[in-house]
């Protein structure tokens, strides 16, 4: 629907020192994680074992009410969910967290990642009679999972079994009865750390952001490859699939993360500012004023205005009451939204020549509705930035890009987009300065939407919707 790659999901989980309103901490921590995703969310609550649980499609304000949430109860521990589908739709029957009750107790998940093997996975699982109620990976880890934890002595060393069979990209929260677990796969594509609340209470969530919603301070992220164990002993940390080379993807410092979060020692804000000095490094634009696309353009734009001396402007003002919901079937309509989202502060522009920063190219199918607004106000010049390198390639660890067909850098030269999009010039972000974002801490980053340099097997099965369709019906697959 936009030029933009959707968000993600968000996870979060809390485990309290006594029974306490957990409902409500994890509540305030999806708010926090709202941005992650916006189609669906869900809570579920343990009390002494005995899981309360909802979900529905939605935003977290619109889906839990004071009554909703008061119906949860009290507990000691829950486990929250706030999802964008990047394998299965985006209906009620696919929200999290999953809840499975098996023969030693209960189950609650929540994952935000894309499983690579999840298709052969679920092959073999239906195969041996299991029977799936959703078409989301998701369920396929719960499965996995749940199988192991039938002939394991914890559900921890079921989660250890579970990673030694699962590929791709994975930060999971897990509860059982007794326990809250957080693990990540042993590349770290996903953000995940734990905090802490004076009262004792330990949380995992995505982004520090929840973290800071709920009163709690960051203690460390989770590594990847570590599973973390929460229970009445304290806490336990098993680290048998750590020591792979880390591949944390870019993206979340360019677009997904919040601005106020810090991952790995560095603010998402601080490393978007430093992808606009860099592109001012590059792109030496004589113009009059620098202005951003909101919301994740415009830390880009203020890096751009401070390193190359041009003025900072507030071009664009954002309808905050639009959501993802707003129905738009046709590329008129989309535009129509385009405008609807956002509208032109003209006095900001007109007659000027602009630079205008956004965090990407995807698409182009925002891009060129942008531009020709900022025409419309007066704008003389109209020159477009990406702090993004150009999408090349399609990513397989939980954003939604499929293939290369709806990539305009891959069928069109930069000066082609420009014409396209009605820009006087385009520029990217160089990939050599895409690794520098976080100011040389060490991080590895996943490249592969850019390069096309894969951490993993390239997965054979990518659509989206691959399980919406029998798997029966694939010939390879066919006993």
């Amino acid at each position: 629907m936009t030029d933009h790659i959707h968000e993600e999901c968000g996870v979060f989980g809390i485990y309290a020192p006594q029974t306490s309103d957990v409902a409500h901490t994890t509540y305030y921590g999806l708010f926090a994680l709202q941005h992650r995703g916006q189609e669906s969310c869900g809570i579920v609550v343990n009390c002494d074992g005995v899981f309360s649980s909802y979900k529905d499609t939605g935003l977290v304000n619109d889906v839990f009410t004071a009554e909703r949430l008061d119906s949860l109860g009290m507990g000691e521990a829950a486990v929250g969910h706030v999802r964008y589908s990047t394998t299965g739709g985006g209906g009620r029957e696919n929200a999290q967290p999953i809840v499975v009750n098996h023969l030693k107790g209960n189950m609650a998940l929540s994952h935000n990642g894309n499983i690579t093997n999840s298709y052969a996975l679920r092959a073999e699982l239906e195969n041996e009679g299991n029977i799936f109620h959703t078409t989301s990976d998701t369920e396929v880890v719960s499965y996995i999972i749940t199988k192991e934890r039938v002939r394991r002595r914890s559900i921890e060393e079921a989660v250890s079994a579970a990673m030694d069979r699962l590929e791709g990209a994975y930060s999971l929260v897990v509860m059982s009865p007794s326990k809250l677990i957080a693990a990540r796969d042993p590349h770290g594509f996903r953000p995940l750390c734990l905090g802490k609340r004076d009262d004792g209470a330990y949380i995992i969530a995505s982004e520090s952001c929840a973290l800071n919603a709920v009163g709690a301070h960051k203690v460390r992220e989770i590594d990847a490859g570590e599973i973390l164990v929460i229970g009445k002993n304290g806490i336990a940390s098993d680290r048998t699939h750590c020591g792979k080379q880390k591949h944390f993807c870019l993206f979340e410092y360019l677009y997904i993360a919040r601005p106020d979060s810090e991952i790995d020692g560095c603010y998402v804000h601080d490393a978007r500012l430093r992808a606009g000095a860099f592109l001012a490094e590059k792109y030496r634009i004589d113009a009059d004023v620098v202005v951003g696309v909101p919301d994740s353009g415009l830390d880009a734009a203020l890096g751009y205005a401070r390193a190359s001396g041009i003025p900072y402007g507030i071009g664009f003002l954002k309808n905050k009451y639009i959501g993802r919901t707003f129905i738009a079937p046709d590329q008129k309509m989309r535009e129509d939204k385009v405008k609807i989202k956002l509208n032109v502060i003209a006095s900001a522009v007109k007659g000027k020549r602009v630079v205008l920063v956004d965090d990407s190219i995807v698409r182009g199918t925002t891009s060129r509705p942008i531009v020709k607004q900022l025409r419309e106000a007066g704008a003389r010049e109209v020159h477009f930035l990406s702090s993004a390198p150009k999408f090349l390639n399609p990513c397989y660890y939980g954003t939604d890009i499929e293939s290369k067909e709806n990539l305009i850098a891959c069928h069109y030269t930069t000066e082609e987009i420009a014409k396209i999009i009605g820009a006087d010039s385009v520029g990217y972000l160089d990939l050599k300065h895409a690794g520098m974002l976080t100011g040389g801490n060490g991080c590895g980053f996943c490249t592969a939407c850019f390069d096309g340099d894969y951490p993993t097997a390239v997965p054979a099965e990518t659509c989206k919707n691959r399980f919406e369709r029998p798997i029966s019906e694939n010939p390879k697959y066919q006993k």
